[in-house]
Protein backbone atom coordinates (compact mmCIF):
# COMPACT_ATOMS: atom_id res chain seq x y z
CA UNK A 1 0.00 0.00 0.00
CA UNK A 2 1.53 3.41 -1.01
CA UNK A 3 1.87 5.47 1.51
CA UNK A 4 0.88 9.32 1.13
CA UNK A 5 1.91 12.18 2.93
CA UNK A 6 -0.58 15.14 3.12
CA UNK A 7 1.08 18.19 4.13
CA UNK A 8 -0.98 21.33 4.46
CA UNK A 9 -1.46 24.54 7.47
CA UNK A 10 1.98 26.01 7.02
CA UNK A 11 2.29 29.65 8.27
CA UNK A 12 1.02 31.74 5.09
CA UNK A 13 -1.77 33.98 4.86
CA UNK A 14 -3.42 31.32 3.77
CA UNK A 15 -3.48 28.83 6.35
CA UNK A 16 -6.87 28.31 7.08
CA UNK A 17 -7.66 27.27 3.45
CA UNK A 18 -4.33 24.72 3.19
CA UNK A 19 -6.25 23.14 6.27
CA UNK A 20 -9.21 22.29 5.05
CA UNK A 21 -7.59 21.51 1.65
CA UNK A 22 -5.82 19.32 3.01
CA UNK A 23 -8.33 18.06 5.46
CA UNK A 24 -10.13 16.88 2.65
CA UNK A 25 -7.56 15.46 0.05
CA UNK A 26 -6.19 13.05 3.55
CA UNK A 27 -9.88 12.10 3.92
CA UNK A 28 -10.34 11.31 0.05
CA UNK A 29 -7.12 9.78 0.05
CA UNK A 30 -7.65 7.70 2.56
CA UNK A 31 -10.90 6.30 0.89
CA UNK A 32 -9.45 5.35 -2.00
CA UNK A 33 -6.96 3.19 0.13
CA UNK A 34 -3.80 4.78 0.61
CA UNK A 35 -1.94 4.79 3.74
CA UNK A 36 -2.66 8.36 4.80
CA UNK A 37 -0.29 10.56 7.72
CA UNK A 38 -1.29 14.12 8.04
CA UNK A 39 1.40 16.18 8.51
CA UNK A 40 0.63 20.26 9.60
CA UNK A 41 4.34 21.57 7.99
CA UNK A 42 6.26 23.71 10.11
CA UNK A 43 9.41 24.42 9.62
CA UNK A 44 11.04 21.42 10.34
CA UNK A 45 8.98 19.98 7.64
CA UNK A 46 12.41 17.67 6.62
CA UNK A 47 12.18 16.15 10.14
CA UNK A 48 8.40 15.66 9.89
CA UNK A 49 8.83 13.69 6.45
CA UNK A 50 11.92 12.21 7.55
CA UNK A 51 10.03 10.56 10.35
CA UNK A 52 6.69 9.90 8.19
CA UNK A 53 8.47 8.02 5.49
CA UNK A 54 6.56 8.38 2.82
CA UNK A 55 6.74 7.08 -0.97
CA UNK A 56 4.63 10.28 -2.41
CA UNK A 57 4.00 13.62 -1.05
CA UNK A 58 0.57 15.27 -2.21
CA UNK A 59 0.88 19.29 -1.12
CA UNK A 60 -2.16 20.92 0.16
CA UNK A 61 -0.32 24.56 1.31
CA UNK A 62 -1.26 27.33 -0.05
CA UNK A 63 0.43 30.70 -0.63
CA UNK A 64 4.06 31.35 -0.09
CA UNK A 65 6.61 28.66 0.57
CA UNK A 66 4.00 25.98 0.12
CA UNK A 67 3.69 27.10 -3.54
CA UNK A 68 6.36 29.08 -4.95
CA UNK A 69 8.89 26.80 -5.24
CA UNK A 70 10.41 26.21 -1.39
CA UNK A 71 9.01 23.08 -0.60
CA UNK A 72 8.89 22.20 -3.86
CA UNK A 73 12.77 22.37 -3.84
CA UNK A 74 12.56 20.69 -0.58
CA UNK A 75 10.80 17.96 -1.43
CA UNK A 76 12.88 17.57 -4.71
CA UNK A 77 16.70 17.44 -2.69
CA UNK A 78 14.95 14.74 -0.57
CA UNK A 79 13.69 12.97 -3.84
CA UNK A 80 10.08 12.16 -2.67
CA UNK A 81 7.88 12.51 -5.59
CA UNK A 82 4.77 15.33 -4.70
CA UNK A 83 1.92 16.60 -6.75
CA UNK A 84 1.15 19.26 -8.55
CA UNK A 85 4.20 21.47 -10.27
CA UNK A 86 7.95 21.70 -10.19
CA UNK A 87 9.98 24.33 -8.41
CA UNK A 88 10.43 26.33 -11.71
CA UNK A 89 6.89 26.82 -12.38
CA UNK A 90 5.64 27.06 -9.08
CA UNK A 91 7.54 30.19 -8.73
CA UNK A 92 6.86 31.48 -12.19
CA UNK A 93 3.07 31.21 -11.58
CA UNK A 94 3.57 32.48 -7.55
CA UNK A 95 4.78 35.72 -9.26
CA UNK A 96 2.56 37.67 -11.34
CA UNK A 97 4.70 40.23 -12.95
CA UNK A 98 6.99 37.01 -14.19
CA UNK A 99 4.09 34.80 -15.26
CA UNK A 100 2.40 37.55 -17.52
CA UNK A 101 5.96 37.80 -18.78
CA UNK A 102 5.62 34.16 -19.54
CA UNK A 103 2.13 34.68 -21.12
CA UNK A 104 3.25 37.51 -22.87
CA UNK A 105 5.80 35.43 -24.39
CA UNK A 106 3.49 32.61 -25.35
CA UNK A 107 0.79 34.96 -27.19
CA UNK A 108 -1.66 35.14 -24.29
CA UNK A 109 -4.32 38.11 -23.62
CA UNK A 110 -3.08 39.89 -20.87
CA UNK A 111 -4.07 43.09 -19.18
CA UNK A 112 -1.55 46.13 -19.02
CA UNK A 113 -0.04 46.06 -15.99
CA UNK A 114 3.44 48.17 -14.47
CA UNK A 115 5.60 47.27 -11.56
CA UNK A 116 5.66 49.34 -8.43
CA UNK A 117 7.07 49.53 -4.82
CA UNK A 118 3.68 50.49 -1.78
CA UNK A 119 4.74 53.67 -1.68
CA UNK A 120 4.98 54.78 -5.24
CA UNK A 121 1.16 53.56 -5.37
CA UNK A 122 0.36 55.47 -2.97
CA UNK A 123 1.91 58.46 -3.88
CA UNK A 124 0.71 58.60 -7.57
CA UNK A 125 -1.73 56.77 -9.86
CA UNK A 126 0.36 54.59 -11.23
CA UNK A 127 -1.90 53.81 -13.94
CA UNK A 128 -4.89 55.88 -15.24
CA UNK A 129 -8.49 54.88 -13.07
CA UNK A 130 -9.60 52.10 -13.19
CA UNK A 131 -6.90 49.88 -12.36
CA UNK A 132 -6.10 47.26 -9.88
CA UNK A 133 -3.60 47.20 -7.38
CA UNK A 134 -1.79 43.35 -6.29
CA UNK A 135 0.70 41.88 -4.27
CA UNK A 136 3.39 40.17 -6.59
CA UNK A 137 3.59 36.91 -4.66
CA UNK A 138 0.75 36.55 -3.01
CA UNK A 139 -2.63 33.97 -3.19
CA UNK A 140 -6.93 34.20 -2.47
CA UNK A 141 -7.05 37.87 -3.24
CA UNK A 142 -4.76 39.03 -0.34
CA UNK A 143 -4.12 42.67 -0.74
CA UNK A 144 -5.73 43.17 -3.83
CA UNK A 145 -7.51 46.47 -3.95
CA UNK A 146 -9.29 48.31 -7.21
CA UNK A 147 -9.27 52.28 -7.47
CA UNK A 148 -12.20 53.06 -9.26
CA UNK A 149 -12.72 55.28 -12.23
CA UNK A 150 -12.67 58.83 -10.68
CA UNK A 151 -10.32 58.31 -8.10
CA UNK A 152 -8.98 61.42 -6.72
CA UNK A 153 -6.04 60.00 -4.99
CA UNK A 154 -3.95 56.46 -5.10
CA UNK A 155 -4.40 53.87 -2.45
CA UNK A 156 -3.72 55.56 1.13
CA UNK A 157 -4.31 52.07 2.50
CA UNK A 158 -1.01 50.78 1.63
CA UNK A 159 0.78 52.70 4.26
CA UNK A 160 -1.90 51.57 6.69
CA UNK A 161 -0.34 49.16 9.68
CA UNK A 162 -2.76 46.42 8.26
CA UNK A 163 -0.65 45.97 5.54
CA UNK A 164 1.43 42.83 5.46
CA UNK A 165 1.50 41.44 1.77
CA UNK A 166 4.66 43.55 1.08
CA UNK A 167 6.19 46.35 -1.02
CA UNK A 168 6.51 44.65 -4.20
CA UNK A 169 2.88 45.41 -5.93
CA UNK A 170 1.83 45.17 -9.46
CA UNK A 171 -0.88 47.74 -10.74
CA UNK A 172 -2.75 45.97 -13.49
CA UNK A 173 -5.51 47.64 -15.75
CA UNK A 174 -9.26 47.15 -14.37
CA UNK A 175 -11.07 44.72 -17.12
CA UNK A 176 -15.16 45.17 -16.24
CA UNK A 177 -17.16 42.20 -17.02
CA UNK A 178 -17.20 38.64 -15.91
CA UNK A 179 -15.33 36.36 -13.83
CA UNK A 180 -13.92 33.11 -15.77
CA UNK A 181 -11.99 30.05 -14.39
CA UNK A 182 -10.71 26.95 -15.84
CA UNK A 183 -8.97 23.93 -14.72
CA UNK A 184 -6.42 21.79 -16.01
CA UNK A 185 -5.63 18.64 -15.08
CA UNK A 186 -2.43 17.37 -16.94
CA UNK A 187 -3.05 18.11 -20.38
CA UNK A 188 -6.76 18.38 -20.41
CA UNK A 189 -8.63 21.86 -19.62
CA UNK A 190 -11.52 20.88 -17.55
CA UNK A 191 -14.82 23.08 -17.98
CA UNK A 192 -15.25 26.91 -18.31
CA UNK A 193 -16.98 28.34 -14.60
CA UNK A 194 -18.00 31.59 -13.92
CA UNK A 195 -17.74 33.13 -10.70
CA UNK A 196 -20.78 35.43 -9.91
CA UNK A 197 -20.57 37.22 -6.35
CA UNK A 198 -22.52 40.01 -4.56
CA UNK A 199 -19.10 41.32 -2.84
CA UNK A 200 -17.00 44.47 -5.33
CA UNK A 201 -14.72 41.69 -6.55
CA UNK A 202 -13.93 37.85 -5.89
CA UNK A 203 -12.10 38.72 -2.68
CA UNK A 204 -11.01 35.97 0.22
CA UNK A 205 -14.62 35.53 1.36
CA UNK A 206 -16.46 35.38 -1.37
CA UNK A 207 -13.99 32.45 -2.49
CA UNK A 208 -13.69 30.44 0.64
CA UNK A 209 -17.27 31.62 2.97
CA UNK A 210 -20.58 29.62 2.04
CA UNK A 211 -22.43 31.47 0.05
CA UNK A 212 -20.16 33.97 -0.66
CA UNK A 213 -20.04 33.27 -4.17
CA UNK A 214 -21.80 31.08 -6.93
CA UNK A 215 -20.04 28.78 -9.39
CA UNK A 216 -22.21 28.73 -12.91
CA UNK A 217 -20.68 25.32 -14.57
CA UNK A 218 -20.38 25.42 -17.80
CA UNK A 219 -20.32 29.34 -17.96
CA UNK A 220 -23.22 30.51 -20.36
CA UNK A 221 -20.82 31.78 -23.11
CA UNK A 222 -20.53 32.07 -26.67
CA UNK A 223 -18.54 29.09 -28.04
CA UNK A 224 -15.68 30.64 -29.26
CA UNK A 225 -14.99 32.32 -25.66
CA UNK A 226 -15.13 28.90 -24.21
CA UNK A 227 -12.68 27.71 -26.93
CA UNK A 228 -10.88 30.04 -26.42
CA UNK A 229 -10.53 30.22 -22.31
CA UNK A 230 -10.11 26.71 -22.36
CA UNK A 231 -6.95 26.90 -24.95
CA UNK A 232 -5.41 29.96 -22.76
CA UNK A 233 -5.68 27.77 -19.74
CA UNK A 234 -3.69 24.27 -21.22
CA UNK A 235 -1.51 26.87 -23.23
CA UNK A 236 -0.92 29.14 -19.87
CA UNK A 237 0.23 25.52 -18.02
CA UNK A 238 2.56 24.22 -20.51
CA UNK A 239 4.52 27.73 -21.09
CA UNK A 240 4.62 27.94 -17.52
CA UNK A 241 5.85 24.18 -17.33
CA UNK A 242 3.60 23.05 -14.53
CA UNK A 243 2.04 19.83 -14.13
CA UNK A 244 -0.86 18.10 -12.21
CA UNK A 245 -3.76 20.03 -11.58
CA UNK A 246 -3.70 23.85 -12.36
CA UNK A 247 -6.83 26.64 -12.82
CA UNK A 248 -5.98 29.57 -14.51
CA UNK A 249 -8.27 32.74 -14.07
CA UNK A 250 -9.91 35.50 -16.68
CA UNK A 251 -12.26 38.18 -16.99
CA UNK A 252 -14.55 38.04 -19.96
CA UNK A 253 -15.61 41.89 -21.03
CA UNK A 254 -18.90 40.69 -23.17
CA UNK A 255 -18.69 44.58 -24.38
CA UNK A 256 -16.10 44.43 -26.07
CA UNK A 257 -15.55 40.94 -26.92
CA UNK A 258 -12.26 40.60 -24.69
CA UNK A 259 -10.90 37.26 -22.80
CA UNK A 260 -7.86 38.49 -20.57
CA UNK A 261 -5.52 35.91 -18.22
CA UNK A 262 -5.16 36.64 -14.95
CA UNK A 263 -2.73 34.22 -13.47
CA UNK A 264 -2.40 30.49 -13.28
CA UNK A 265 -2.60 28.72 -9.63
CA UNK A 266 -0.63 25.37 -9.07
CA UNK A 267 -2.00 24.53 -6.15
CA UNK A 268 -5.74 25.35 -6.46
CA UNK A 269 -8.23 25.22 -3.86
CA UNK A 270 -9.59 21.75 -2.53
CA UNK A 271 -12.11 23.05 -0.23
CA UNK A 272 -16.28 21.87 -0.55
CA UNK A 273 -16.51 25.16 -2.67
CA UNK A 274 -13.18 24.77 -4.47
CA UNK A 275 -13.65 25.14 -8.19
CA UNK A 276 -10.82 22.36 -9.65
CA UNK A 277 -13.03 19.82 -8.02
CA UNK A 278 -16.20 20.69 -9.18
CA UNK A 279 -15.28 20.85 -12.66
CA UNK A 280 -13.49 17.24 -12.13
CA UNK A 281 -16.71 16.09 -11.30
CA UNK A 282 -18.64 17.76 -14.44
CA UNK A 283 -16.79 15.70 -16.38
CA UNK A 284 -17.12 13.11 -14.52
CA UNK A 285 -14.40 12.30 -11.90
CA UNK A 286 -16.00 11.88 -8.38
CA UNK A 287 -12.95 13.79 -5.56
CA UNK A 288 -12.11 10.70 -4.38
CA UNK A 289 -10.95 10.19 -8.13
CA UNK A 290 -9.54 13.17 -8.80
CA UNK A 291 -7.49 13.35 -5.49
CA UNK A 292 -5.82 9.42 -6.09
CA UNK A 293 -4.85 11.19 -10.07
CA UNK A 294 -3.27 13.73 -8.19
CA UNK A 295 -1.19 11.20 -5.59
CA UNK A 296 -0.60 8.92 -8.92
CA UNK A 297 0.87 12.14 -11.12
CA UNK A 298 3.26 12.94 -8.16
CA UNK A 299 7.18 12.66 -9.46
CA UNK A 300 10.44 14.78 -8.68
CA UNK A 301 13.53 15.30 -10.92
CA UNK A 302 15.92 12.64 -8.81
Amino acid sequence: MKRVAVIYGGWSSEREVSLSSGGQMAKAARAAGYDVVEIDAGRDLAAQLSEAEPDVVLNGLHGPWGEDGCVQGLLEVMGLPYSHSGVLASALAMDKLKSKAVYREAGLPIAADKRVTRVEAAASHPLKPPYVVKPVAEGSSFGVLIVREGANSPPQELLGSSWHYGDNLMAEEFIPGRELTVGVLGDRALAVTEITTLRDYYDFDAKYQAGGSQHVIPANLPAHVTEAAMDAALRAHQALGCRGATRSDFRYDDKRDRLVILETNTQPGMTPTSLVPEQAAFVGMSFEALVAWMIEDASCQR
